[in-house]
This record gives C-alpha cells, structure tokens and sequence, in this order.
C-alpha cells in the first residue's frame, strides 16, 4: 500500500508498519526500512517515482525499522547511512545505558544490524530538508523528521494512528504493539509534546495512516497520556 503527498510516498506493509520516500531535488531520502524482506518493495516505489535513493535515514533502532537495512545498503552502495549517534549504539547492539538515564528496560526487538552509519545525527541537523528533531522516550535515541518544506512531520514512533492518534508513552489497546516497546513513558510523552509544539501540516508515522491537519488530534492523544 502506497500513499503519495506532494513530496512524501508512504509505503506501508499490511497497512501498520511504514517506510516513506522523501523527494528531494538530487534523489529520495527512505526514512525507515520496515520489516525484513520489505527493501523490494521500497525500491519499486522509488523506481515508480524515477529518482535515486542517496540517503537512508532511521528514526530509532527497533528491529520493524530496520529490519530491511542491511539488504537496503547493499542495494545501494552509495546511499548515505543516518541514525542517531544514541541509537547508533543499539544498532550495534549495545544495550547499555548512559549515566543519567533511567534505569528503564530497553523494549521492543532490537535485533542490531551489520551495517554502521556513515553519518550520526543530533538535533536540529539537517539531513536533505528534513530537520532532525531529538524525541527520546520509545528508545534512548529516538529522533523525529520535520520537512521544513511543508511542515509533514515523520514522527516514528512517538505517535502512531492505528485507530486514531495515540501516542506510545502508555498501553494502547487499538495498538499495543508500539506502546510495548517504550523505554521510557514520561520521557516519551515530553517528545510528543515537543512535536505538537511543532505545529505540524501533516503527521506521517511509523504505524497507520498518514494524517493532515493533526495538532487537535495531537492534543488529544496528549491529554489522553497524561
């Protein structure tokens, strides 16, 4: 299942797990990889739309993001790799915790993978025309993709829209899956704050449907968690 915006094609997997092309003038930017055995589906999309992929950028290290990594970089030698410099760790499956951070259990399958990224991000980088936005919480280094472009927010795993906007710092009935890989909820709910702060047009999430004009819908899910 595909769904094209004006610069964004979301590709989903059953219609819950999704990976997104972003166009930019040299190429796309595939934020996410989804399950193993989805890198053909992400490279037809892309030779649909006619343009190279030159970046593959991860929102945070869990095993339905990246589960098509490895074969992803190895059909495209020359794409650049991009995670951030925390969850870099959990690619490499380095579980260990910072000093200062919560003690929490790490949660959700990180299954690790053997590529290494070429590039590690912090917040308010910039990869393409999308603004790295930090939004710990679902994992120590989970980071968030805002298009300055049009405002489209790729959020991962902050919210999600399986039955309505959620966010995953709290069990979720409609979608628990999400909610039951979260590091750490408090912190969680202070990413989806931040990105409601953001104003987004559009929310573009790691599971279910893209949504436009969400900011009442992310209000709610907020008030909801809290």
């Amino acid at each position: 299942m595909n769904t094209n915006l004006a610069n964004l094609t979301r590709i989903s997997r059953l219609g819950l797990v999704n990976a997104y092309l972003v166009r930019e003038d040299d190429g796309l930017t595939v934020v996410d990889t989804m399950l193993p055995g989805s890198q053909r589906h992400i490279l037809a999309a892309a030779r649909a739309i006619g343009l190279p992929i030159t970046c593959i950028a991860l929102t945070h290290a869990h095993g339905d993001h990246i589960g098509s990594l490895d074969a992803l970089a190895a059909a495209l030698p020359d794409a650049e790799v991009c995670i951030s410099a925390r969850d870099a760790r959990l690619l490499a499956k380095d579980r260990t915790l910072d000093p200062g951070e919560p003690r929490d259990k790490l949660r959700g399958g990180l299954p690790g993978a053997k590529t290494r990224p070429t590039r590690t991000l912090a917040h308010g980088d910039r990869v393409g025309s999308l603004e790295v936005v930090a939004t710990p919480g679902h994992t120590p280094g989970h980071v968030a993709f805002l298009d300055t472009r049009d405002g489209t927010l790729l959020c991962g795993d902050v919210f999600t829209t399986v039955g309505g906007v959620a966010t995953t710092s709290q069990a979720n009935w409609r979608f628990p899956l999400a909610s039951m890989g979260t590091w750490n909820g408090e912190i969680d709910l202070a990413s989806a704050r931040a990105l409601r702060a953001l104003g987004p047009s559009v929310l573009a999430p790691g599971h279910g449907g893209v949504v436009a004009s969400p900011v009442a819908a992310m209000d709610a899910a907020i008030a909801k968690a809290a």
